[in-house]
Formats: structure tokens, C-alpha cells, sequence
């Protein structure tokens, strides 16, 4: 293989951002790579050397964002100082519709896997220190909780809304993280409510 031309690869980014930008305005039905190329300044020709279809700079798009959710994790861990709103809103502010709209249409698995899978890692680690062994595995923990994390991207506008201030604004991420400091420190059930409904829980199960 030879070394990529640089100029090829900055084309490749302009394109790729230009895509989430179109996939996010118009879905990716109705998207087109005339469209895709026009917001990136490129021929039609060059979008498909690069990515060689729609669905090919679809799936480029996802493993980006993908890559960059592991990176941010990565910097996160690694000085907990960190406001993580802010600094996802830094990192994908832009990609932000298109990942909303992406989500909503079933598309972009390899972004909600990425969270889960650091979900998993996350709560792992935690359930070290659990004082009673959890019952649910973390698979589908973190899975269901990702669900619960992405809801913010997707109903952005609702919570904007009811809370008067745009969400995904400087003002917003402060709001926001205290809001989720809040609840993942502050239990909306005891350890004995919990007990109690996952008892309810396994009644019904119990045939006798």
C-alpha cells in the first residue's frame, strides 16, 4: 500500500464531517453523496473513492465517533477534574444532530456499543466495592443504561424546554452535570426497598 496523499486525507475528514452534517438534517434515506458532496466542497467522485457508498461513509462515520468516545473515556479516567459534559459537548457538539437522528432511526450500533462496552468496564469496577452483589448482569445494565444516557441527545429539545436553558450550551453543562451528580449519587430506592420489589419480582416467577 502506498502513503495516502495528506491532502487525501484532509478531504476525507471535510467529507466525513460534511456527511454527519447532511445525515443529520435530512436522515439518511433522503440524504444523497451529491448533497454530502456539495457541503463538503468535493466531487461526487472523490466521495465515493473514499468511502465507495453511502452506507460506506455511514459506517465511517460511526467508527470516528466510536474511535473518539474510547479516546474521551481514556482522558476522563485519566484526570477525574473533568466536567464530562463539557468536554463531550467539546468533542461531538458538531455530530451532535447526527447522532441524535442516527439513534433514532437504529442506525449507528458501533457508537452504542462503544458506550456500552466502557459502561461495562465502569461498572465492573464498581461492583467491587458493592456492599450487596448486584442480581441483574452488568451486560444489561449497561446496556439499558446507555439507553438512559443517550435519551438526553435524542430528546435534547424536551429537556431544553422544561428546563429553560439550552442543554447542549455552557450554561447547559454545568446544569446537566449537576442534575446527573445528583442522581448517581442519590439512590431514588433504598437498599431495602430494592430488596423488597426484587422479592415482588421473583414471587412471580415462582410457578408454586
Amino acid at each position: 500500500m502506498t502513503t495516502p496523499d495528506p491532502e487525501d486525507l484532509t478531504a476525507r475528514a471535510r467529507i466525513r464531517d460534511a456527511a454527519m452534517r447532511h445525515f443529520g438534517e435530512h436522515g439518511f434515506e433522503r440524504a444523497t453523496i451529491r448533497g454530502i458532496a456539495d457541503g463538503a466542497g468535493v466531487s461526487s467522485g472523490l466521495v465515493r473513492h473514499h468511502f465507495g457508498s453511502k452506507q460506506g461513509l455511514r459506517e465511517a462515520c460511526d467508527e470516528y465517533l466510536a474511535k473518539a468516545i474510547r479516546t474521551l473515556n481514556d482522558e476522563v479516567r485519566a484526570d477525574a477534574g473533568h466536567n464530562y459534559v463539557a468536554v463531550s459537548r467539546a468533542v461531538f457538539g458538531p455530530y451532535q444532530r447526527y447522532m441524535s437522528r442516527a439513534l433514532a432511526e437504529g442506525s449507528a450500533a458501533e457508537v452504542f456499543d462503544a458506550i456500552a462496552e466502557l459502561g461495562e468496564r465502569w461498572l465492573a469496577e464498581a461492583d467491587k466495592s458493592r456492599p450487596d452483589p448486584p442480581v441483574v448482569p452488568v451486560r444489561a445494565r449497561a446496556t439499558v443504561g446507555t439507553a438512559m444516557a443517550l435519551a438526553v441527545s435524542v430528546l435534547q429539545e424536551h429537556i431544553s424546554r422544561r428546563l429553560g436553558v439550552q442543554i447542549f450550551s455552557p450554561a447547559g453543562d454545568e446544569l446537566l452535570a449537576r442534575v446527573l451528580l445528583d442522581l448517581y449519587s442519590h439512590s431514588w430506592l433504598t437498599p431495602e426497598e430494592g430488596a423488597a420489589l426484587q422479592a415482588r419480582l421473583d414471587e412471580k416467577e415462582d410457578p408454586l
